[in-house]
Formats: structure tokens, sequence, C-alpha cells
């Protein structure tokens, strides 16, 4: 099969076409023939050698694909041969087939292409296990996300919204704010021109905030959350050092967690596709979210995708086109 492999750490350029023998199918997984495989940071961070892939799983990178199911490996009930599938995979997505759990799969809705359906995996995952169960958000919360144009931006604003919360977001450009706007936030606030601490603060501060960013963000978003407020950390794109004064934390009884996916037990990762399968999937049936895709590039482009990916100028996500 086709595939791209990380050559050595590096930037974009590291991307490399590759033939690999086709991956089986072991107990309890499926094997996908994959359509299009969505591009997310954990990628870039994989291909610059900074977030090795847990023991056991495939070195190629790509985290979340759609396509059908290929074939079944023992034990596997619930699926069939040619089923529409879009999934979280533990690596291995930029190729032509890829294994993963089959509790990991999720059915795509009948109204949904497969193009679409690739962006949902990695994105509904990462906002459902931090925003809603490490978060605890709720009907009625205030809810702040960072990079409301991101592919986690996009389905964190979207989701909240149409669950009830009242989400605020951050972005780099006014037209970038107006995007958040759309998609359902109340309010969305350009980072490079306006306080999001202070406008939150107006706002009787965040009950929940999702970042990426960390550095210095973290003490602004613990000054921006309410009390009792929680912040979820989920990378830290500007570094994850920082002085930080936590007697606000204490004070104002806040909560600072966050999580990374990928390192999960498969348990857990089955117990997320469940809760998703319950109270996201109807939302996507019901047309009340959709995913934002950005751009598309061939499978053998791949270090385009990642140089799109690295320049922050997307709204939504990344794809590659494989099948």
């Amino acid at each position: 099969m086709k595939a791209i492999e990380i050559s050595r750490p590096g930037g974009p350029e590291v991307l490399t076409p590759v033939e690999r023998p086709a991956p089986r199918p072991g107990h309890g997984e499926i094997l996908i023939r994959v359509a299009y495989a969505g591009v997310n940071r954990p990628d870039a961070l994989q291909r610059a050698g900074r977030y090795d892939p847990p023991p056991g799983a495939s070195p190629l990178p790509g985290l979340e694909v759609s396509g059908e199911v290929a074939a079944l490996g023992a034990g596997v009930t619930g699926w069939r041969v040619g089923d529409r599938v879009c999934a979280l995979t533990p690596g291995g997505g930029y190729a032509e087939e890829v294994v993963t759990h089959a509790a990991h799969a999720l059915p795509i809705p009948e109204e949904m292409d497969l193009r679409e359906a690739a962006g949902l995996p990695e994105t509904c995952f990462t906002v459902w296990t931090n925003v809603f169960q490490r978060g605890r958000l709720q009907a009625g919360d205030r809810f702040m996300v960072h990079g409301g144009t991101s592919g986690i931006g996009t389905t964190a604003i979207q989701i909240a919204n149409a669950l009830g919360s009242r989400v605020f977001a951050t972005a780099g450009s006014d037209d970038k704010v107006r995007v958040c706007e759309e998609l359902g936030a109340e309010r969305a606030f350009n980072y490079r021109t306006q306080d999001f601490t202070a406008l939150m603060q107006e706002q009787g501060g965040a009950d929940v905030i999702l970042d990426m960013v960390g550095g210095p963000y973290i003490q602004r978003n613990l000054d921006a959350l309410a009390v009792e407020g929680r912040l979820v950390q989920i990378a830290f794109l500007q570094g994850p050092e920082v002085q930080v004064n936590f007697t606000k934390l204490m004070a104002r009884r806040l909560t600072f967690t966050g999580s990374t996916l990928r390192p999960q037990s498969d348990l857990a990762k089955a117990r997320i596709a469940d809760e998703l399968r319950r109270h996201v999937w109807p939302l996507l049936a019901g047309g009340r979210m959709a995913p934002v895709i950005d751009s598309e590039f061939a499978l053998e482009d791949a270090a385009g995708a990642h140089a799109r990916l690295d320049e922050s100028d997307h709204v939504g996500k990344v794809l590659l086109k494989v099948g």
C-alpha cells in the first residue's frame, strides 16, 4: 500500500511517500480502506520528534480517517465489510489502509460524505473528553475556547452551542472572529487587538476554558475564570513552563486540569466513542453541526498539508485525500 512515513525529525519536507505492507486486523480490530485522513497538531509534533507513538502503535503518522471497513478481526461485532466509518486510530492513518480498534470507529451519517467525515474523530474525541468529561461543561455555562477557527475550535464552538452553553472564542483576525460567531459563538475576541481576560471578566468569567496555547495564557486564563471555573489544557503552543500565581486557584476554588488523547487506554477511548454516538452524532444527523474543512491535499503531498497547518492560517480541518 501507499503510505507516508517520517524519514527523520524535522519540518514538513521529512514526510516521504513509501510503499508498505498492508496491515492486518487483530482481535477486536477492523481494517479500514482509507478515503481521507485528517491532519492534526499531534502529527506535526510527531514529525518534529516531540510526540512518540505509544508502544505497539504504527510509526506512521495519522490519527483519524474516514473510509470503508475492508476486513474484520476476530471477535468483532457491530460492523460489516463495506460499512462507511470514521475512526480514531493509534497511528498509521496516512496510508491506503489502517487498522484500529473496532470500538473506536463511528458510523458516518447518511447525509455526510467521506470527505467531511474525516474531520470528525480527532476533534470530537478531544473536545468531548476535555470539555464535557474533564471540564464538566453544562447547559447555561460560559465556555471559552482559544483558537476558535482551528479544527478543535470549530468543533468545540458548535457542540457547546448546540448543547446549550454560552460560547466565547478567541481568534487571530477580525475575519476569523466573524467565522467563530457564525459557527455559534456569542462573542469572539481578536487576541491581537483585544484583552480576552478583561472581556471575559465583564461577562462574569468563564466556567470552562479550553486552551492549547499555554505559556503566558495560563495566568490570563486563570484570571478569566469565574468562581469554581475549570481550565482545561490540551497543548502548549507557547510553551509548558511559566511562572504562575496560584493563590487565585485556592481563593476562587478553580480547577486546572488537562489531558492527551493518544496514550489513553482502548477502553477509555471506547467509552468516549460511546458518549459521542449518544450525544454528538444526533447533532450531526440533525444538521445542528458539521465539520469545517479548510483544505485538501493529495496523500503524496502530505508535506504541503503540514506546511498549511504550520502556517496557522487555516480555518477548520486540513485533510489528505487517500482513496
